[in-house]
């Protein structure tokens, strides 16, 4: 009977933790609750302004594509008609520049040929070059027999080049 008819000492002090707890979450938790609120209903005022403004934009862009589409038909069809005459005149160009072409390359064909033949004796006369090269190394490298003897002769050789350098 207590539970339902309770007396004034439990109502005080049941009434007192109730106002110490509503002080601390009216304090502490409520500011926090109302911040994060406010700040989501922004972002959501803020999500739909920007979903407004991108459909505004896709609504603009459609209308630019219809119309750039538009601009894309006319120049395909303003360049297959220039194609047509362009391929036209330029079959009778290429008719004519066949007999030149053929003219020239047999003209061309003979001054390759001359290069060829002039390569072919410069190579000959590199490849017996290299040849005496090698004789001269062997001929040298077989009189020289010491390393001394190889070490004078170079030394020599480059006191030569020196001198040669010196009165130049």
């Amino acid at each position: 009977m207590e539970l339902i008819t309770p007396d004034f000492g439990l109502l005080f002090w049941m009434t007192l933790a109730f106002g110490i707890v509503f002080f601390v979450l009216a304090k502490f938790a409520l500011p926090v609750i109302n911040g994060m609120l406010k700040k989501r209903e922004e972002e959501i005022n803020n999500a739909l302004e920007l979903a407004e403004r991108t459909h505004k934009e896709m609504e603009q862009l459609q209308a630019n594509n219809e119309q750039l589409l538009q601009q894309a038909r006319e120049e395909r069809t303003k360049m297959l008609n220039e194609a047509k005459q362009i391929s036209d005149k330029f079959i009778e160009e290429a008719k004519a520049k066949a007999n030149e072409e053929k003219d020239r390359i047999i003209e061309n064909a003979k001054e390759i040929i001359e290069h060829e033949k002039m390569a072919a004796t410069i190579e000959v006369k590199n490849q017996i070059a290299d040849i005496s090269i090698k004789v001269a190394e062997k001929i040298i490298g077989k009189a020289l027999e010491s390393d001394k003897e190889q070490l004078d002769y170079i030394n020599r050789l480059l006191k030569e080049i020196e001198d040669k350098n010196k009165i130049q």
